[in-house]
């Protein structure tokens, strides 16, 4: 279906909240088109969006609402369906086959983690393993005697459980991990290397968010790893700049925006998502051609201003994961003790000189002189879900 009708249909669904006011009669171009925002979600909560009777519902997700009222995402079969398919399809890119072992460690619930990749790994036909967070000797343990190939899980959680499985002596050789699909929380090459090198896989980055469908709006290639082709059939993608909203041209860093094509309970136009990226449209390696999108460099409310110099969590990461000695786990700590916001970067680690290493590590990564406290191993939380990377202490 030719994107122009597709985007039409959308628009006489929209046309049916409250938000349809909004959209100008006379519309040419998505441009003309407003955005929707995190906020006309909380402001309609909990199904003022839905533009299908409510006996043709047949799901609801919600984000965590750490930050105020959860989103609520509502599905119909058809939605589900589309939600299979596209999760299917970033799987099968990834390299899973059916038959394969998949071992899926994201959170089931109103998380959408858990469920999209189970439905997607059912519907290629993968034995899945639906472990969910938690007990990560367990995790361990099951890995190793299932024989899981794919790993699914946030890539924070996933270092969790290589932790694990190093408690409990078991290496990578009595594993039969190949591939691992890691997502929900912005990482780095650095992380990637990680991965790799600790579970003998090869890590592959997944995006989604729950208000366009949960994961599966965009996955990496294999043969590529140098973005993440996104599901053009049912999402538009665009770029903007997060302080003016004009289009940012590609390869230019600016906030995501997705509109769904063929979503049926909560379709939406022009979302902005907060997240940082950017947009590559050349072919790739692999033959496809559909958009890709960076890895995600952050979140928009996530960025700090230190000393003047803007700067991610991603970042600092990055940086941490370049010095020799340092574990991969991190916290930043944001404070205000004065006029100027303060940054005191926890990590774990040894070595001589470790504190001072980071130190000049993130100055040269960033530009800016931060706090640097190396803790002892295993002493900063680690996550079961998204990883908690920032801890504001400003009033």
């Amino acid at each position: 279906m030719p994107t122009r009708e597709a985007l039409e249909r959308v628009v006489e669904r929209v046309r049916r909240t409250p938000l349809g006011e909004r959209i100008p009669a006379g519309w040419e171009a998505l441009t003309d088109l407003p955005f929707t925002t995190k906020e006309d979600l909380r402001r309609h909560y909990p199904l003022g969006l839905v533009t299908v009777p409510h006996e043709q519902l047949r799901r609801i997700h919600a984000s965590s609402g750490s930050r105020g009222k959860p989103t609520i995402a509502a599905y119909t079969q058809h939605d589900l369906d589309v939600w299979s398919e596209v999760m299917a399809d970033c799987l099968t890119m990834a390299g899973v086959q059916p038959g394969m072992v998949l071992h899926n460690a994201y959170g089931y619930g109103l998380f959408t983690g858990g469920l999209g990749f189970h439905q997607g790994a059912e519907r290629i036909g993968a034995l899945t393993i639906p472990v969910s967070g938690g007990v990560t000797a367990r995790q361990a343990l099951l890995l190793r005697d299932l024989r899981g190939q794919v790993l699914c899980s946030t890539p924070s959680y996933a270092l969790h459980i290589a932790q694990g499985l190093r408690e409990a002596g078991i290496g990578p050789d009595e594993l039969a991990l190949e591939i691992g699909l890691f997502g929900a929380e912005p990482w780095t090459e650095g992380m990637r290397d990680q991965l790799e090198a600790e579970l003998g896989l090869v890590a592959l980055n997944i995006y989604g968010l729950s208000e366009i469908v949960g994961p599966g709006v965009a996955a990496e290639c294999p043969e590529g790893r140098d973005g993440l082709h996104v599901m053009e059939d049912h999402f538009l993608v665009e770029v903007i700049d997060p302080e003016t909203g004009a289009p940012a041209p590609d390869g230019t860093d600016g906030e995501l925006v997705f509109t769904t094509l063929t979503k049926e309970a909560m379709p939406l136009l022009r979302y902005r998502t907060g997240d940082i990226a950017s947009l590559d449209r050349e072919p790739c390696v692999c033959g496809r051609a559909s958009a890709r999108m960076s890895a995600v460099r952050g979140r928009r409310d996530d960025m700090l201003i230190i000393r003047g110099v803007n700067l991610y969590p991603s970042q600092i990461e990055e940086a941490l994961l370049h010095v020799d000695g340092v574990a991969p786990h991190y916290q930043l700590i944001v404070e205000r003790p004065g006029q100027l916001d303060e940054l005191t970067v926890l990590c774990e680690g040894k070595g001589a000189n470790l504190a001072s290493r980071v130190k000049e590590a993130i100055r040269e990564q960033v530009g800016v002189t931060v706090r640097v406290l190396v803790r002892p191993l295993g002493e900063i939380p680690r996550s079961e879900g998204k990883a908690v990377r920032v801890v504001d202490k400003r009033t």
